[in-house]
């Protein structure tokens, strides 16, 4: 196990350069014969400061070794098999190096040979002397900080008021309001509390006849036996299995610069809602996530779910517009770390990339133990960098992870005549690009040749969509262990091509785990870390994952910092309670519905929401919890519930919703291939963790409250007020057609009373009923909205039903200007429907709904 770096550290040479210094004769050799070569012919096309063609770099051993597009530049000691040579004496022109000036001359051509043969000796990076040494601040900050000390067994705190408590969490949360002279407050009314619950587990309001009957039997059973029925209802996996989605970055596309979509990343999504809803301990959904490849099997369902779950590692964002493979690789690999170490241990590791890290005991050299594990594990999210590519330059389904279930191979007549067309396609492009008449203006002012490049790809396309397995929904987005298992080396100064030491695979310093296994050589060393990292005697997993529970019952964790443990953090307002609750959740079998249950069950939870004068000044943020903090509703709470309130919800999308039907293209924020995505998103009426969640284009209904980011790891999200979301329930087209659809249905009952009617709305929409003033307010504005409605002006389009809009996309530039038909689409379809109420009663029906919506009452939970 690699637990402590020790002061005197075993360094083992970069495995890319020689294992010993290299001789200085040849150093020699190499600066004043071969340098230059590379500098004058080379550097122009294939250096850091130009776009590397073909993907090589000369400036850079790396770069030489690990070669470009065609392989290995490189091969020390073997000139015949080093493509340099190989091209620097091509007969071909077209494959003659260099292009950019004459041919290299005989000698230039023999000094690279002897370079080569003598084992390519390159100058070996200037190592910084303290590199890995630990310090004297790193030790006391191991010993004094207190999330990296081993979990306390506290015992349970003394009360003088023993009648309020109701189970142990009390005893900790009265001891410090009684040590703080803050008494609590008191209990929430049934039907506050019955809300607050029903979102809390599910994110939905609770039903009216579920209201009526808490109404009816407030009493503690009947609480009990709501929570136990919440924890096994549906909503419970949707809510809760967004809460993970946000700390596992979810997104289904690359995200910046060229945003590639990943059309099978909603396979892990329904992974994290099916072992949400089975409970599966926390401790094994963490190790499927990071090791599940290599979790024992069989082939067959549980051999493919375990695959899937590693997603978590596949789907995060990638620039792959990045030119450089070894820095594709290395940011790729940050990104992983990153994700895993603020995700289940709250510590920010990837500071220490380029340098020890600032505040907590992270050297770089335990940032590069645990990137060896990483750079020993291929990444399978089916994407490749290319710098300046288009159409599906950037797909890669060789990278894509195969299901052990693989589908009949298509139809051959099928096949052979869609590869018929990508051929003709092809040949068309080939035969005018570039040429006069293909550069020629055409419509809408694109070059003629255009339409013949998009009939290409679109070609390309509609095959990959018949043949390839990956296309017809036989692979996942995940990874595996990489051919070459291997430490890596420290990046001096964090860039990928310094290399400094190598270090050996393993794990942070900053806290014992006894017990841990040694990284398998043979392995990547994934499976080993997610032991680790779930292991009982690990102090910081178990604190992180009820803090964060805490957070979302309570609005606050017991730790302010959700995502940062680290010294930068926050200090538990409740040690005791928080160790208290971490040792119970590793004792009762990491189960998350055991843990929320016994949280919502308190007392504590239970709590009103009203705020005495003398509590706010002593305590503003609510930090001893003495009273419950009401909270914003987040995105997907408000937009499920509107949809909830008047019926439209669906239990589960259609089997064919947006995201299933994507096709492997650049999705451009303001192009057609985003606006599909809106659209689409527009007309889903299952609840929102089913909506398309690329990168960047984030669905209209959800964007005005602070949807996550799913760039980084986010345990808690913002949640601002700005002006945008009071415009957004005047304005926004689904909350006024929904509001449409509720009013007509409200208007068409006429079995009941206007002040029935009127208390319904209360009821669905705030989840209590009308008051005799909220009545009469509510008749007066319905009676003088009527009275003063006047019908819309006609506007083009409007009234005249459905119109369906062809969404098209692919390749780039601006797609948008050419024939529809010539563009590889993402066959999604959008409906603009009018929505103006058809008369005055019900527009003043649908007017005091979008009210309703608007009020703070509705938006927030108490």
């Amino acid at each position: 196990m690699h637990s402590r770096i020790p002061l005197a550290f075993a360094f083992i040479l970069p495995a890319a350069a020689e294992t010993t210094a290299p001789d200085p004769a040849h150093l020699e050799f190499f600066e004043s014969k071969v340098r230059p070569i590379l500098s004058q012919h080379c550097y122009s096309c294939h250096s850091a400061d130009t776009k590397a063609a073909g993907d090589l770099r000369v400036d850079d051993l790396n770069g030489l070794l690990s070669g470009g597009n065609n392989g290995p530049a490189v091969v020390p000691g073997d000139p015949d098999k080093s493509l340099l040579i190989q091209r620097v004496v091509h007969k071909q022109e077209r494959l003659l190096m260099p292009k950019e000036s004459d041919p290299l001359t005989e000698s230039q051509i023999s000094d690279l040979r002897t370079w080569i043969a003598n084992g390519a000796a390159w100058p070996l990076e200037k190592i910084p002397e303290d590199l890995g040494k630990v310090t004297a601040k790193y030790d006391k900050l191991r010993k004094n900080h207190w999330a990296w000390q081993p979990l306390g067994s506290p015992a349970l705190p003394a009360v003088r008021e023993q009648s309020w408590v109701r189970g142990d969490i009390d005893r900790f949360v009265l001891a410090k309001l009684e040590e703080e002279s803050l008494p609590p407050a008191s209990d929430a009314d049934p039907v506050t509390l019955l809300r607050r619950l029903s979102f809390d587990l599910t994110g939905l309001p609770p039903e009216p006849d579920r209201i009526a009957a808490f109404i009816k039997d407030p009493s503690p059973a009947a609480y009990e036996a709501e929570v136990d029925r919440l924890l096994t209802s549906p909503g419970f996996a949707e809510r809760w299995g967004r809460h993970w989605l946000d700390v596992a970055r979810y997104g289904e596309s690359t995200g910046p610069s060229r945003n590639i979509p990943y059309p099978h990343a909603w396979k892990y999504r329904d992974y994290v809602l099916d072992a949400v809803a089975r409970d599966i301990p926390f401790d094994r959904f963490i190790q499927e996530q990071i090791a599940g490849d290599l979790l024992p099997a069989e082939a067959g369902p549980e051999r493919d779910r375990l695959l899937t779950a590693t997603g978590f590692l596949a789907l995060g964002v990638k620039d792959v517009n990045q030119r450089f493979k070894v820095r594709f690789q290395m940011d790729n690999v940050d990104e992983k770390i990153d994700t895993v170490t603020r995700s289940v241990l709250g510590l920010t590791v990837s500071c220490a990339r380029c340098h020890d890290h600032k505040f907590d005991p992270v050297p770089i050299t335990d940032y590069y133990s645990l990137a060896g594990i990483f750079t020993s594990t291929e990444d399978g999210a089916g994407v490749r960098n290319k710098m300046g590519g288009g159409g599906l330059d950037y797909y890669d389904p060789k990278n894509l992870i195969p299901l052990s279930t693989q589908p009949p191979p298509p139809p051959a007549d099928q096949v052979a005549a869609l590869e018929a067309k990508v051929a003709e396609t092809k040949k068309a492009w080939d035969e005018i690009r570039g040429t006069p008449e293909g550069l020629k203006p055409g419509r809408n002012g694109q070059p003629t040749q255009r339409p013949y490049r998009l009939r290409y790809e679109r070609a390309q396309a509609d095959l990959l969509a018949l043949a390839d397995p990956a296309s017809r929904g036989y692979a996942v987005h995940g990874v595996r262990d990489a051919a070459k298992v291997a430490d890596t080396q420290v990046r001096i100064r964090g860039e990928a091509e310094r290399l400094g030491p190598a270090v050996p695979r393993g794990f942070l310093s900053a806290f014992e785990v006894p017990g841990t296994p040694a990284v398998n050589p043979s392995q990547s060393g994934r499976l080993e870390l997610a032991r680790w990292l779930t292991s009982p005697e690990n102090p910081l997993t178990p604190r992180v994952i009820v803090n964060r529970t805490w957070h979302h019952l309570f609005g606050r964790g017991l730790v302010s910092t959700v995502d940062n443990f680290g010294v930068t953090g926050d200090t538990p307002s409740h040690p005791e309670l928080l160790d208290y609750l971490a040792k119970r959740f590793v004792e009762q079998g990491w189960s998350t519905k055991k843990l929320v249950r016994e949280i919502v069950l308190s007392r504590s939870y239970r709590l009103g929401s009203e705020a005495p004068d003398g509590h706010r000044l002593k305590d503003p943020d609510n930090r001893w919890i003495w009273r419950h903090s009401p909270r914003r509703m987040a995105a997907e709470e408000i937009r499920d519930a509107v949809l909830a309130s008047n019926g439209e919800l669906l239990d589960r999308p259609a089997a064919e919703h947006a995201v299933k039907r994507l096709r492997m293209v650049e999705m451009r924020d303001n192009g057609p291939e985003a606006k599909g995505v809106h659209d689409r998103a527009d007309q889903e009426l299952a609840r929102s963790i089913y909506l398309p969640l690329m990168r960047g284009v984030t669905p209209k209904s959800l964007e005005a409250f602070d949807p996550v980011s799913q760039t980084l790891v986010t345990g808690q999200r913002d949640a601002t007020t700005v002006p945008g979301q009071a415009l957004f329930f005047l304005n926004s087209a689904f909350v006024r057609e929904q509001a449409l659809v509720f009013a007509k249905d409200v208007n068409a009952d006429t079995r009941t009373s206007g002040e029935d009617r009127i208390d319904a709305l209360y009821l669905k929409i705030l989840g209590r009923h009308a008051s005799s003033s909220d009545i009469a307010q509510a008749r007066d504005f319905l009676m003088e909205f009527e009275h003063s409605w006047e019908p819309p002006l006609p506007s083009a389009g409007q009234g005249s039903g459905a119109i369906a809009v062809n969404v098209t996309g692919g390749g780039t530039g601006d797609d948008a200007a050419a024939n529809p038909d010539d563009i590889p689409r993402n066959d999604l379809t959008a409906v603009d429907k009018s929505i103006e109420a058809p008369d005055a009663r019900t527009a003043a029906w649908m007017s005091l709904i979008q009210a309703l919506y608007a009020s703070a009452e509705f938006r927030f939970i108490r």
